[in-house]
């Protein structure tokens, strides 16, 4: 993977006509920790985040990995950079296997390479690109679904699509990965499986991101939280600080009701009652 490189963003406000829907927001997600971003529906965590990936340009604020300053640049430098977000592989026939082997192709084509000549430099390309195939085997392996390799992608299970996605992340050997609602959908045994994954991710080094609509899924794996309300950071620290937090209390008792997934009873999201 690449060196190790610290996230840092300050002062991000992005806005939609007249709606402020980020409004100075600011995070560190550093080398070596699971950092999470949470905040009830609205609160603006899928906008910063594409603020992070180079996907929105923000009206201020700045996106720093280590000492560059990524503020200007478009999501595939800052994809080459080191920042590596999950997202849905392409529609199509490809299977599991594929899809993250055209992805580990891809990475090995625009990645750079050391080398005294370009004539080395271009070895060294094609090298890492006849090493896709067993690279995305080692990672499908790692993220534990290679026993669905060979299944069509887009038919795959939604617990199986999410870590295929990170899969496909993972084969750019990111210093910072960043993952939206990993969790949504995903089976007990995979999400057990991804918590301790994303904790031996950041044990090599990696500054792991993980934005989530409740605390509950993320008070286990992450360092550090940061809550987000309203596009703004209303508490950030140690994840049994947060919880405890009577801002982070009121934000989520704020939030309209949603309906249940089990039926049309509706229901409140936000904290659960800590165990006495």
């Amino acid at each position: 993977m690449a060196a190790p490189a610290g996230l840092q963003v300050s002062g991000v406000t992005v806005r939609f006509g007249g709606l402020t829907a980020v409004d100075g927001a600011g995070l560190t997600a550093p080398p070596g920790t699971v950092t999470g971003l949470v905040g009830p529906d609205g609160a603006g965590k899928t906008t910063l985040c594409d603020v992070i990936a180079g996907l929105r340009r923000p009206a201020a604020g700045t996106v720093r990995l280590g000492d560059a300053d990524l503020t200007g640049s478009a999501a595939r430098e800052r994809a080459r950079r080191g920042i590596a977000r999950t997202s849905p592989g392409p529609a199509g026939a490809r299977t599991v296997r594929e899809t993250v082997r055209a992805a580990a192709a891809r990475h090995a084509l625009t990645r750079e390479y050391p080398g005294r000549t370009a004539r080395d430099r271009w070895r060294r390309r094609l090298d890492a690109r006849r090493d896709a195939g067993p690279r995305a085997d080692a990672i499908l392996a790692r993220v534990g679904i290679a026993e669905y390799a060979e299944r069509c992608a887009r038919a795959a299970p939604p617990g199986v699509a999410l870590l295929t996605a990170l899969a496909r992340a993972l084969t750019a050997e990111p210093s910072v990965l960043l993952l939206d609602e990993p969790w949504a959908g995903m089976p007990a045994r995979h999400a057990r499986a991804l918590e301790v994954l994303l904790r031996d991710l950041a044990a090599e080094g990696l500054a792991v991101l993980v934005a989530e609509r409740e605390l509950e899924p993320v008070l286990g794996v992450c360092d550090v939280l940061h809550v987000l309300d309203g596009g703004r950071v209303i508490a950030a620290g140690a994840p049994a600080e947060v919880r405890a937090d009577p801002r982070v209390r009121d934000a989520y008792r704020a939030v309209t009701t949603c309906r249940s997934t089990a039926g049309d009873a509706p229901r409140r999201a936000g904290l659960q009652r800590a165990p006495s």
